[in-house]
């Protein structure tokens, strides 16, 4: 089971690695990392480049742990029958370290995770999107910050995968409930962790506010 564990983490970190948000950017002749806040993922290129490609950048990113998990169930569902929850799990783990730190991209700089943690609630426990979407969305109206949003659906991510796993909605078997769970922490710890920056944006007054305008594609120094 170890050594499948780390099949489906390389599974899932080579179906993560391919940023939709750089090629869009690319297609462009520009570079997504050296513009505005210079991250990769959905609201840096939807800031950049309006919601057509905020939307192109979004699907592909949530689209990437849904084929990692859809692979991993494919090749250890009958192998694992009851280990193949636990590497779903894994499998999207993979996909979102993938995204986060691409090994072609300069310091390994790729998105924070945030679409690629919601695709895989899709495939993992669509249970969890409704809740996590909307804390989401509510959050991020109210205080206008996409990172304060991202943060709670986080947290959220982590507490319905326990209460789930409590309540046996999550179709995983005693023995791996507690290493879930610690997947479950550890990927909102690194989600939380990615945000650092915004964190401390925040705690300075000089966090960019959420704006359904497009800003001028201005590179960063």
């Amino acid at each position: 089971m170890l050594w499948n564990r780390i099949i489906v983490l390389v599974i899932g970190y080579f179906c993560g690695i391919f940023l939709s948000g750089y090629a869009y950017s690319k297609s462009k002749h520009q570079d997504i990392t050296k513009m505005g806040s210079g991250n990769a993922g959905t609201t840096n290129t939807f800031r950049m480049y309006g919601w057509k490609a905020g939307l192109i950048t979004l699907l592909g990113d949530v689209s990437k742990p849904i084929a990692a998990i859809l692979i991993t169930w494919l090749i250890f569902h009958a192998r694992e029958p009851e280990g193949v929850r636990l590497l779903e799990l894994y499998a999207g783990l993979g996909t979102i370290i993938g995204h986060n730190y691409p090994f072609y991209m300069k310091h390994f700089k790729g998105g924070k995770g945030i679409a690629c943690t919601g695709g895989m609630m899709i495939a993992f426990c669509p249970l969890e999107v409704p809740i996590g979407l909307s804390l989401f969305m509510i959050t991020t109206a109210l205080t206008k910050y996409v990172s304060v949003g991202s943060i709670v659906g986080l947290v959220s991510f982590f507490v319905q995968t326990v209460l789930f796993g409590e309540l046996g909605l999550l179709d995983v078997t005693k023995t791996y409930r507690l290493e879930v769970y610690g997947l479950a922490a550890f990927i909102m710890l690194m989600g939380i962790v990615r945000h650092r920056e915004n964190i401390k944006r925040l705690l300075n007054g000089t966090e960019n506010k959420f704006s359904l305008k497009k800003k001028t594609n201005k590179e960063v120094p």
